[in-house]
């Protein structure tokens, strides 16, 4: 995207990506890319595999003193007594099972280490990252898949290192073990048991290989999308309620629901019913494989001497112990090949988010002295449209006066007021404050020069005075005072249990939307910001509350520059300039005598606003049953009905 010429380009820094893998398509990041937030600490990973491995080792000890026990029991046959060594086999077994668990205690000891630094290193860098975003990345992502996926993503991964890869090291060693265990006595039985393990573990590649490879990843978006969708509905249960709707009335709420639950059937049923049967079958039926065998060689052992026959014997029982093995290697790999499309899942979205544009700080930032603004030629466009959302707007506000923004609802008001303190950044053209493009002037000093009003305000669960001191961070107590008084906030505070210091949203102290956009109004006074954009300010106040917010208004406004949005025309008549946007356009600029004089869009909307604002609702005295009533504008002066 090319930016304006004046722009001066060799200020601007361009974002410098968070991750190593920058370079890296997400698709291929996995458990690699998550381990990278280890840091110094993945050195305990590595030991507390280790232990894992060996512990896991260690455990075939009990199973070898049984066989031991078993050999020598049937080698003297049938005068039992005669074996030796089979208290020393018992001890000898105990001991590396207390070995092997005390190997796995400090194998985990260390990987859980590791993985509460993993996860925390994690969420701080997300965190972080999402701190230097454009703002209006936040309008694009909910903060609820966000938190989903900030919270999911490091619970997984903490899982992932803390259990699953130390488990993951004792199940490969265990394998690697019992194929080397399973061919010391007779090969032949040792392939026969090993035929089940590899008909099991084929059956779970037919499960989570080929197509169904990125299962995992589907299945976590849609309980992302379920997350989105749900909390939406809950927001609007009270309208359910009111007009006793069902949950159809949440459309995507209802899809949402759907398309998990005939995904998670259509895997379960259709894609994991055969092969998950057939898996367990053969796992833990690995007799079907060692018995026929055996049958087959017993003859030969049993031509070549009873001495032979008992060795058989004693291998037998050898293999038919060990086979309890292949069944818990087998499970284990199962559940680590699911952790580890849960991890490469992980992996994208968190690289999703680092990698997510970052405001582009100057490399050496300029600050200005006057604080007019100015949008020469600007172009934006959203990600993902197809289509301008502003398309060559220029106009100028200067500084001490009020510029309002009106036209039709999408025409990009909002949007060319977001540019000034960059929640996006232009496609094209720039927007100036004091003469220097925005973006060459430093982030934390553009933010301290402009105070906004929104539509909807959100104050913290705090004391009012912590709401409103937290504009500025030298703010006195008699600041805040002040910044409440102006904003016509002294009814407010009258009627609150504990004045000022009332905490907000706690003990049945919740405010009406008019109170909170005055307790807003105040926050943006004492901030002091010369620059200040009011973004349809009064939308949700009722006109005793818009009375009084106008009042703060003028107080705010007082030789500060001013961009404000509104759809109330009545609100923008003594502005000193409109400048009215349609379809991504500036078309009229004036002031309101001027606009109506030129008789445009502008006076179009101004009779129509007229019009509307003389409705009226009277009762129809001809309805006999219910409350019928008819809306009707009254005449304007020199006009008809």
């Amino acid at each position: 995207m090319q930016h304006d010429e004046s722009c001066q380009e060799s200020s601007l820094k361009t974002p410098v990506s968070p991750s190593d893998d920058a370079s890296e398509p997400s698709s291929k990041l996995g458990f690699a890319y998550l381990l990278g937030f280890a840091g110094r600490k993945r050195w305990l990973l590595y030991f507390g595999c280790a232990l894992s491995a060996v512990a896991m080792l260690l455990s075939f000890g009990p199973y070898i003193c049984i066989w031991l026990v078993a050999r020598d029991l049937i080698a003297v046959a049938p005068d039992w007594t005669a074996a030796e060594n089979l208290a020393l086999y018992g001890w000898f077994a105990l001991f590396l099972a207390v070995v092997s668990l005390v190997l796995y205690f400090f194998a985990l000891l260390s990987t859980h280490a590791c993985a509460f630094h993993t996860a925390s290193n994690l969420r701080k860098a997300c965190l972080s990252h999402l701190m230097k975003v454009q703002l209006g990345y936040f309008d694009t992502h909910a903060s609820g898949a966000l938190r989903r996926v900030i919270d999911g993503c490091a619970g997984s991964t903490e899982g992932l290192i803390a259990h699953k890869t130390p488990d993951t090291a004792g199940s490969l060693a265990m394998v690697l073990g019992l194929v080397v265990t399973l061919f010391v006595f007779d090969w032949r039985m040792g392939l026969a048991c090993l035929m089940s393990a590899i008909l099991s573990i084929a059956c779970m590649f037919a499960m989570m290989g080929g197509k169904n490879a990125h299962f995992m990843q589907r299945y976590m978006q849609a309980q992302v999308n379920m997350s989105k969708a749900g909390t939406e509905y809950v927001r609007g249960i009270p309208v359910v309620k009111v007009f006793q709707q069902t949950v159809y009335s949440f459309k995507a709420f209802h899809d949402a629901i759907i398309e998990y639950s005939e995904m998670a059937e259509k895997y379960a049923v259709k894609t994991c019913a055969k092969p998950q049967v057939t898996a367990l079958t053969v796992i833990t039926g690995v007799a079907i494989f060692l018995v026929p065998v055996a049958i087959f060689l017993a003859p030969g052992a049993q031509a070549e001497g009873f001495a032979a026959f008992a060795g058989f014997i004693a291998d037998f029982a050898f293999y038919a112990i060990f086979s309890a093995i292949i069944a818990t290697a087998v499970t284990r790999l199962m559940f680590v090949m699911e952790e580890f499309e849960i991890s490469s899942d992980a992996a994208k979205r968190t690289y999703d988010i680092l990698n997510s544009p970052i405001l582009a700080e100057p490399e050496h930032p300029e600050t200005p002295f006057v604080y007019d603004i100015a949008f020469n030629h600007v172009s934006f466009r959203y990600e993902g449209a197809d289509r301008d959302a502003l398309s060559d707007v220029s106009f100028e506000v200067p500084q001490g006066a009020t510029v309002a923004l009106v036209g039709p609802s999408g025409g990009g008001k909002t949007t060319a007021a977001s540019l000034v303190p960059r929640f996006w950044d232009v496609a094209a053209g720039s927007v100036r404050i004091g003469g220097i493009d925005v973006r060459a002037i430093d982030t934390d000093e553009l933010m301290q020069s402009i105070a906004f009003v929104f539509q909807d305000n959100r104050l913290f669960k705090k004391s009012i005075y912590e709401n409103v001191a937290a504009a500025r961070l030298d703010a006195t107590r008699e600041d805040v005072m002040s910044a409440l008084a102006a904003a016509q906030c002294d009814d407010i505070l009258a009627k609150l249990p504990n004045g000022v210091d009332t905490v907000v949203g706690t003990a049945g102290i919740h405010l009406s939307g008019g109170e909170k956009q005055r307790i807003a109004l105040a926050r943006a006074i004492c901030k002091q910001a010369p620059i200040v954009v009011l973004d349809e300010a009064t939308a949700f106040a009722d006109p005793e509350n818009e009375a009084l917010i106008q009042k703060g208004f003028a107080e705010l406004a007082r030789g500060r520059t001013v961009l404000m949005i509104a759809h109330r025309l009545s609100t923008v008549v003594g502005a000193d300039k409109i400048v009215v946007i349609d379809d991504g356009r500036a078309v009229e600029q004036g002031t309101h005598d001027e606009l109506v004089a030129f008789g445009g869009l502008y006076a179009r909307m101004w009779e129509e606003y007229q019009h509307a604002a003389l409705w009226r609702i009277k009762s129809d005295a001809s309805v006999q049953d219910g409350a019928a009533v008819v809306c009707e504008a009254s005449a304007l002066e020199g006009g008809a009905r």
